[in-house]
Order: structure tokens, then sequence, then C-alpha cells
């Protein structure tokens, strides 16, 4: 089922969306809740850092940990009957999540409510906890510290070309030690991307043909193919509008949202994960057992090898980063002067 609407989008706020996976359009949605006096539900990381989970954020000052993707298969607990409640009591709600969370979210309440926005993301799949935990682990030992803050989706040099970035507590001079890894050298980012590690569901995903949320967010992957004057390289936003209510929503939101109406064809041409599953990997049951038999460090070497790149490419690269630092230099000394 094709989308209302379809556009390419970004926050206006620049410092919202370098926090932001992509276009930060889930804190323009979040903050017009805010206002209303609203809950947003949403996924963070538990303090720990060893896994993520759903919780209610109704205040602004909370909202920074519900920003940016969680590659990790949140645990949900007491979400949907919290949800139940919060709609009941005539709160506005946003409820954020994968399409099958959103289509369990509904299937739960059981009726239509009116003061409910449900916005799914395009989702590659939903990796093993179990597997994020032996990662979180082993970062820690071989760096001799405590995992204190995590994000997967870290733009510092590229939003194409994103990385990990962890902070880690050193033990026992308590220092805060922050630690970049690109997703092509990264293990775990590796083992995800390669489908290994996902839910049986994942590669027969049914909420790819049932989409009941009200508006979809993603990546818009190609957006410099599309509509290059949306491509500063900070990010931007694919908003699919799949119901007149969360087309209504999305209109209240606009002050804070720069857009450009697209075709849905244009929209996910470089995003199949909207509409097809991961593919099953040959040895995804072989990696399982492995998982839970060999140390993280084996595992690494057989399934999260780094991707190697063409010299060519590797110079490509290198220009670009220099180039967004001279130019971000030569933003910063302009501001300053003006």
């Amino acid at each position: 089922m094709e989308p209302l609407k379809v556009y390419a989008c970004y926050n206006t706020d620049e410092d919202v969306r370098l926090s932001s996976s992509s276009g930060a359009v889930f804190s323009s949605l979040a903050e017009y809740v805010f206002d209303k006096q609203g809950v947003v539900y949403g996924v963070a990381m538990s303090e720990d850092c060893y896994s993520a989970e759903f919780i209610a954020v109704s205040d602004k000052k909370d909202f920074a940990q519900l920003r940016g993707s969680k590659y990790i298969q949140a645990r949900l607990g007491d979400t949907f009957r919290n949800v139940k409640s919060d709609l009941a009591s005539g709160k506005l709600v946003l409820f954020s999540g994968t399409g099958c969370q959103v289509n369990g979210l509904k299937k739960f309440i059981g009726k239509d409510y009116e003061n409910l926005i449900c916005v799914d993301v395009i989702c590659h799949g939903a990796p093993s906890p179990a597997l994020w935990r032996e990662y979180a682990k082993y970062q820690e030992q071989k760096i001799g510290g405590k995992l204190k803050g995590i994000n997967f989706r870290c733009k510092d040099d590229s939003w194409t070309d994103f990385g990990m970035k962890e902070v880690l507590e050193t033990i026992p001079c308590g220092k805060k030690q922050k630690l970049y890894i690109s997703k092509d050298k990264d293990p775990y980012m590796q083992m995800f991307l390669r489908d290994y590690c996902l839910r049986p569901s994942c590669y027969e995903c049914v909420a790819k043909e049932t989409k009941m949320s009200d508006l979809t967010i993603a990546d818009f992957w190609g957006i410099k193919n599309v509509a290059p004057e949306m491509n500063d390289g900070m990010g931007t936003s694919l908003v699919l509008i799949r119901t007149s209510r969360g087309q209504d929503f999305f209109n209240l939101t606009l002050k804070s949202i720069k857009l450009k109406e697209v075709s849905y064809e244009d929209g996910i041409k470089e995003n199949p994960s909207e509409y097809r599953s991961s593919k099953r990997p040959r040895q995804r049951n072989t990696f399982f057992a492995d998982m839970h038999n060999i140390s993280f460090e084996e595992l690494q070497k057989k399934y999260g090898t780094p991707i190697e790149y063409s010299l060519k490419t590797r110079v490509n690269r290198k220009l670009k980063k220099t180039v967004k630092k001279m130019l971000q230099l030569i933003g910063g000394a302009g501001s300053k002067n003006s």
C-alpha cells in the first residue's frame, strides 16, 4: 500500500539534527506533543548500556535519550498497557517503534484512539540483545572501563559514512574516554549489516505487508540524486504519510521542518527495507551456535571482519572529510566575525 504523501525533510535546528541519526524529524514531532502536555514513547539505552528498553517521556529535558537509532531489540515490558492507560486518560500519545511493535500496540489496545499517533521506522531487522551484551562486555574488557554512553549512528565525520561512538569511564582513575569506530570496521555493526544476528521473523517480516502506523520515518538514502538541494551532508529524513491523521499531525510540526515532496518511487529507491525483508544468511544457525560457544574475539574474526575499500575510495573519503572540516572552520570563523 503506497503512502498518501512522501517527503524529504530535516529539522532546521542544526544542533538537534547533529544529535539525531538522520534529519531529526522525530524531534519535531515530539516537541509538538510536549507542548500539548502529551507523552512520547520510544527506545532508550539502559543505564548500564547492556540493553535497550521502551520508556515514556513527558518532558523536553528528558527527550535526548530517545534520539538516535538503537540497533538492538528493545524490551517492551508494560509499555502497551501504559500507553493504553495514557490514552484512556485523554493524553496525546506519540508512540515510536518498528513496524511490528506498532502493529502489536494497535492490536493490544483494540480500538482507534484519536489521541494516538504511531510512527514506525523503516527497519532492517532487530539484532540479538545477547550479541550486544557480549560485544559491550568485550569492549569494556579490551579498553579497561565501563560503558557510559553509546551512539550507534555517530555522524561527526559523515551522515552516510557513520560510525559507532562509545563513551567509557576508565577504571580505576574514572576518566571519560570517547571511542569512535567506523561502521565498516566495527564487528557488531558488520554482523548486523550482514544479517547474521536478526530475529527469525525478520527474514519474513509480516509488518512489511501490513502497515498500521500513521507515519513512517527513515534515512533518505539517495537524496543527492533525488533532491540535491535537500542534501547538506548533515542528514535528511524520509517521511511517508500513511494516514490522514498522520498528515494532519505532521502539518502541525512544520514550523521547525524544511521539506520537499517527492514520489514514493524516488523515496524508497535506495531503501528497499520499506518493502523487502532481509535475506537469511546460510550461516545464520552456525552464527548463533558459535555466539554461545566461542569468545567474542573469535566470533568477530569469523563473522565481523572489516570491509576493505579500494585506494581510490579511501582517498575520496579522506578528501570529503577534509573539505567538510575546512567548511566547518570557515563557517565557525564567519560566525565569530559576524
